[in-house]
């Protein structure tokens, strides 16, 4: 179970460094509320590492980390 948990967190954290840069905004001269597009993309996605980062801080930190028995 935990390899599967482990590959599973591997693919979250791989998507969100491919939307850490949003590539299909670039020349994009938008604004939404006196702000770029790219820049409340940019929160977006803070917002969404946070969020992400939280569930997996309370659920499976230490994930992949294997205990190490006393010498002897």
């Amino acid at each position: 179970m935990s390899t599967v948990r482990t590959v599973g967190w591997a693919v979250v954290a791989l998507v969100l460094m491919a939307l850490a840069v949003p590539w299909f905004l670039w020349g994009e001269a938008g604004t939404a509320a006196g702000l770029p597009v790219w820049l409340w993309w940019h929160i977006g996605w803070m917002a969404l590492t946070s969020v992400v980062f939280a569930v997996f801080a309370r659920t499976d930190w230490g994930l992949g980390i294997e205990e190490v028995g006393p010498r002897g």
